[in-house]
């Protein structure tokens, strides 16, 4: 079975997660935007196997560590879309910008599709395209664990902001209820910043995707 631990990193909080196999011990970690010295102690902590750097897009936030992560530890890096290229391309720039560490750039080891599979340990997860806050934004999805990891793309009560270079108001709300909710309502999502919540709860409560 799949299991996860959500560590907050950064100045914006951001939620990165280690995802793991409960039989092997061999894990990912989503998003690792920085403090990499706290996720390790994590990693160590959980008696954890780390192999794989996941990541759903490539703001800072989310992005910022991975160059530094891959290299210290020969990881490869698996996503996010290729639609992300140049928001990688710029997080030097983004890094200067929002008073981030240096961020060293970085060449992901396989871009994700729609549909692709990633693979931790025993444990399968889903690939979805989502994008909108971002072009090339993806989100991770276990059907077993009923569990999604969605980065910005949804919120606790809010969506992903649409203001940012390439990205697009219709095409996220498209990408959440095209792509998320079919997962179902009881499907909990782990969202890139705050609190977990379910795709059902958000149908019934979001102001921004309530269903009409």
């Amino acid at each position: 079975m799949l299991r996860y631990h959500t560590v907050p990193v950064t100045p914006f909080q951001q939620n990165c997660s280690l995802v793991w196999c409960d039989q092997t011990l061999r894990a990912a970690v989503i998003d690792p935007g920085g403090d990499l010295d706290r996720i390790l102690a994590e990693v160590k902590r959980l008696g954890l196997t780390l192999e794989q750097i996941w990541l759903t897009h490539a703001h800072i936030d989310h992005a910022g560590g991975t160059g530094e992560l891959a290299r210290r530890l020969h990881l490869p890096i698996i996503g996010p879309h290729a639609g992300d290229q140049f928001w990688i391309d710029g997080l030097p720039q983004q890094s200067k910008m929002f008073g981030f560490p240096a961020a060293e750039l970085f060449k992901p080891t396989r871009w994700l599709v729609d549909g692709d599979t990633v693979t931790v340990g025993n444990c399968e997860l889903a690939v979805r395209h989502c994008p909108g806050h971002t072009p090339g934004h993806v989100v991770f999805y276990s059907s077993e664990a009923k569990r999604a990891f969605v980065g910005d793309v949804l919120f606790a009560g809010s969506i992903g902001r649409t203001d940012f270079p390439q990205g697009d108001h219709d095409t996220l709300i498209a990408s959440i209820t095209q792509r998320l909710w079919p997962m179902g309502d009881d499907t909990v999502f782990i969202p890139g910043h705050g609190p977990e919540s379910t795709f059902g709860r958000e149908r019934q409560t979001n102001p921004y995707v309530l269903d009409r």
